[in-house]
């Protein structure tokens, strides 16, 4: 349930041996999948001190020191409090030439010391990541089918490949595409919100990234998978975050979740149901 973080709050890693078979090391990538998928789904009350410490680490990370914590019970309250925040078009002007001037908000700081974690943790991986390129087959050069993951291994697709459909790829259908996205898209009405991480549903690459760890298919320096462990804090214990230069503003975990599974989906994919969320204050996204 945990990154590989050395920390007290964190699980110990147990390691698959080397001549492991692939169909045990599915297996266990699925058990750990599950594993956070529940933290993804979780409609326990906001563990707010440890969300806390995970992201003043982050915030050290970027050399900003500690944030005024604003905690509230729903994106849409969140929503007049991060008003000032850049959107993803502000931030993408930043990658850009020209350059804006002045200097570059947190929140693009954060990006891009995000994106190197997950380059190099994708460093670490013992076969070629599909995360760092898409895999194909080696002669057509036709992407690798998505099957059931037994299947997929029967047909000869890599382990590796299998992996990351199985976990990330499984995750961020359930988590991005069957929850934040369309509670996003019903909270802005069709306009720009300010760019936000989503704490406990951004749990697919971080997982994906655990589970080759623990499957003993990937080693991390120690700087990085206590990084790792810092993103794996947050989504063990909150919600949606917008991070601005004095206050980070964070959502508690939703009350209620009802989810149903995701038609043709290979890998146990998850979606809300209509009406699926609450929140503490009694929001829920208006149906679109």
């Amino acid at each position: 349930m945990s990154a590989p973080a050395r920390r007290r709050n964190a699980a110990p890693v147990t390691e698959v041996s080397p001549g492991t078979s692939a169909q045990a090391r599915l297996r266990e990538a699925v058990e750990i999948r599950q594993e956070w998928l529940g933290h993804g789904l979780s409609t326990e009350p906001a563990d707010r001190r440890t969300a806390e410490r995970g992201l003043t680490r982050i915030y050290a990370r970027i050399s900003r020191p500690r944030p005024r914590f604003e905690w509230v019970d729903s994106p849409a309250k969140a929503l007049p409090l991060v008003a000032h925040l850049p959107t993803l078009d502000q931030l993408y002007r930043w990658i850009r030439d020209p350059l804006p001037a002045g200097t570059p908000p947190l929140a693009s700081d954060l990006a891009t010391v995000a994106a190197r974690l997950r380059g190099r943790l994708g460093e670490g991986v013992v076969h070629a990541d599909p995360e760092r390129s898409p895999a194909r087959r080696p002669k057509s050069k036709d992407p690798w089918p998505v099957l059931p993951p037994l299947e997929a291994l029967a047909a000869g697709v890599p382990l590796g490949v299998v992996l990351h459909q199985t976990v990330r790829g499984a995750l961020q259908r359930s988590l991005a595409d069957g929850f934040h996205l369309p509670v996003r898209a019903a909270l802005s009405g069709g306009e720009p919100v300010p760019v936000c991480w989503y704490g406990q549903q951004d749990a697919s690459w971080i997982a994906y990234y655990d589970t080759l760890h623990r499957l003993g298919l990937a080693r991390y320096g120690p700087d990085d998978a206590d990084h790792l462990g810092d993103w794996a804090t947050l989504t063990r214990s909150c919600g949606w975050w917008w991070p601005g230069e004095d206050v980070c503003v964070v959502v508690d975990r939703p009350e209620t979740v009802r989810t149903e599974p995701v038609p043709d989906g290979c890998h146990g994919e998850v979606r809300l149901r209509p009406d699926g969320v609450g929140y503490r204050d009694g929001w829920h996204p208006p149906r679109r």
